[in-house]
C-alpha cells in the first residue's frame, strides 16, 4: 500500500510540477498564446504521457504494490478479468500483466482525447460568448484544468467503488453511453445556447456581486468595502461545469477498456491537461472537421455497446488493442471524410 501512496503522489508532484512551471514561469504575464507555444507544450504533455505509457510497460505492477503470484492473481482478477494469461512462470505473467495495463492506459488515453474535440468547442463557445481577451484564455484553462484533475479523481476513484459492489452498473454506463453517442448524431447544427442563460450564471448573479467589465487577468477585486467578481470569474466555474459534463461521458467509456482506477485516472488527466494547450491549436480548426462529432458519436455508441457486451467481450478475451486500432480508425476517417468532404457553404466560399 505504500508503494501505491509514494508512486501516486510521486506522479501527482510531477504533474503539478510542470503545470506550475507553465503558470509562474512561463505564463507569470497575461499573453496570447502562440502556434509555436501551444504546439512545445503539446509536445511536452503528450510525451510524459507517453512516459507514463512507458512506465506502466516495465513497472506497472508496482503501482499495486505486486510481489508474489497470489498478488498477481488477486490484482488481475479484479482489475483486469478479462486478462488470460499465457506463460506460467511469475516474470512471464507479470510481464503479461503489465502490457495489458500500458495497453489499457494508452487507448483510455486516446479515447479521452478524442472525447475532448466536443469539449473544446464548447470552451471556446463559452470564452467566445463573454468576449473573454485571447491574452485571458490560458489562465481560465489552466484553473479548468486543476479543478478538473481533483474532480475526476473524486469521480473516478468513486466510480470504481461503485462498480465493485455494484457490478450492473457498468451496463447502466453502456446503455448511458449508446444513448449520448445516437443523440450526438442526431443533433441539428446551430443549437448552441448563450452561456449567459446557464441556470449557473443566473444563480451566482443572484448571489454575488458581479462586475460588467473585466478587470485584467482578475476573478475578484474589492470596491467600496465590497467584493466583486469579474465575468472571468464565471467562465472558470462554466469551465469546471462542462468538464464535469463531459466527465459523464468519458469516464465511463474509459471502464469499458480498464476498471483499475490508476489507469483511468491517469489516462484522464494526461488527457485533459493535454487538452489544455491542444485548445489553442484545435480552436481554430475545429470549425473545418465537420465529420468529428460523427466519429465522437460513433467512438461514444461502440464504448457504451462494449460496456453491454463486457461479460461475453472477457470471455473470449477481447484485447484492449482491438478498442484502440478501432479508435484511431474513427478519428482518422473522421478527418479524412472532413477534408475530401467540405461543407458547401465553406467550398462555394473557396471559390
Amino acid at each position: 500500500m505504500s508503494t501505491e501512496v509514494l508512486l501516486m503522489g510521486g506522479f501527482l508532484l510531477l504533474i503539478s510540477f510542470v503545470l506550475m512551471i507553465d503558470l509562474l514561469v512561463v505564463g507569470r504575464n497575461s499573453h496570447i498564446v502562440s502556434t509555436k507555444e501551444a504546439l512545445g507544450w503539446t509536445s511536452v504533455w503528450f510525451m510524459l504521457s507517453i512516459g507514463f505509457y512507458v512506465f506502466l510497460k516495465f513497472y506497472g505492477h508496482l503501482l499495486h504494490g505486486i510481489e508474489t503470484p497470489a498478488e498477481l492473481s488477486e490484482v488481475a482478477s479484479k482489475y483486469a478479468p478479462a486478462l488470460r494469461f499465457q506463460l506460467t512462470d511469475f516474470e512471464g505473467m507479470l510481464a503479461e500483466y503489465r502490457n495489458d495495463m500500458s495497453m489499457s492506459y494508452l487507448t483510455g488515453y486516446f479515447i479521452e482525447q478524442t472525447l475532448s474535440i466536443d469539449n473544446v468547442f464548447v470552451i471556446l463557445l463559452i470564452l467566445q460568448g463573454f468576449s473573454v481577451p485571447l491574452k485571458n484564455y490560458k489562465k481560465v484553462l489552466f484553473w479548468g484544468v486543476l479543478g478538473a484533475i481533483i474532480l475526476r479523481f473524486i469521480f473516478i476513484f468513486a466510480g470504481v467503488a461503485l462498480i465493485h459492489k455494484f457490478s450492473w452498473i457498468l451496463y447502466v454506463f453502456g446503455a448511458f453511453l449508446v444513448f449520448q453517442g445516437i443523440k450526438i448524431l442526431v443533433k441539428k447544427e446551430g443549437n448552441e445556447k448563450d452561456p449567459h442563460d446557464s441556470p449557473i450564471v443566473k444563480f451566482l448573479s443572484r448571489y454575488l456581486n458581479i462586475s460588467k467589465e473585466f478587470h485584467g487577468d482578475k476573478f475578484a477585486y474589492t470596491y467600496a468595502k465590497k467584493v466583486f467578481f469579474t465575468p472571468l470569474m464565471l467562465v472558470v466555474v462554466l469551465v469546471e461545469f462542462t468538464d464535469v459534463v463531459f466527465a459523464l461521458d468519458s469516464i465511463p467509456a474509459v471502464f469499458s477498456v480498464s476498471i483499475d482506477p490508476y489507469v483511468v485516472f491517469f489516462s484522464n488527466i494526461f488527457a485533459i491537461i493535454g487538452l489544455r494547450s491542444l485548445f489553442f491549436l484545435l480552436a481554430n480548426m475545429v470549425d473545418k472537421f465537420r465529420f468529428l462529432n460523427v466519429g465522437v458519436s460513433i467512438l461514444l455508441i461502440f464504448v457504451g455497446v462494449k460496456l453491454l457486451a463486457h461479460s461475453w467481450l472477457d470471455e473470449i478475451g477481447f484485447k484492449s488493442s482491438y478498442s484502440l486500432y478501432f479508435i484511431a480508425a474513427t478519428l482518422v476517417m473522421s478527418v479524412v471524410f472532413s477534408i475530401l468532404f467540405p461543407e458547401k457553404e465553406k467550398a462555394v466560399k473557396s471559390h
